[in-house]
C-alpha cells in the first residue's frame, strides 16, 4: 500500500510540473511562423550585439579588450579568462621576438652598410 501511495504522488508532482510548464508556455505567447513559444528565463542572444571580432593580426592588447556577452548556458568564465590571458602573454612575447630580431637585423644590415662604404 505504502508503495501505491508514492507512487500516486509522484504522479501527481509529475502532472502538476507538466500542466504548469504547458501554461507557462501559452502565457508567453506563440512564436512567428509556428515557431515554439519562448521558455521563461531563458534569454535570447540579442541580434543588436556587436560580434566579438579580432583584427587579423592581433596584439596582445587586442585580445585583453575582448569581452564577451553573458549566457545562460555559456563557458566559465574563469577558464576564459585564463585562455584570454595566457594568448595574451603569447602573443605579448611573439611582439617581443619580432621586434628583437628585427633589431638585430637592422643593427647587422647598418653595420655591413657603413663597411661597404
Amino acid at each position: 500500500m505504502t508503495i501505491f501511495l508514492v507512487l500516486v504522488a509522484i504522479l501527481a508532482v509529475g502532472a502538476t510540473a507538466f500542466l504548469a510548464v504547458g501554461r507557462s508556455r501559452q502565457d508567453v505567447g506563440s512564436g512567428q511562423r509556428g515557431e515554439p513559444a519562448a521558455v521563461p528565463g531563458l534569454v535570447e542572444p540579442t541580434p543588436t550585439l556587436p560580434p566579438v571580432l579580432l583584427p587579423e593580426r592581433p596584439d596582445a592588447a587586442d585580445v585583453r579588450r575582448v569581452r564577451f556577452s553573458l549566457g545562460l548556458r555559456g563557458y566559465r568564465m574563469d577558464q576564459v579568462d585564463e585562455v584570454l590571458d595566457r594568448l595574451a602573454a603569447a602573443l605579448a612575447e611573439r611582439d617581443a621576438l619580432i621586434e628583437g630580431l628585427q633589431n638585430q637585423l637592422q643593427a647587422r644590415d647598418g653595420d655591413q652598410g657603413g663597411d661597404s662604404r
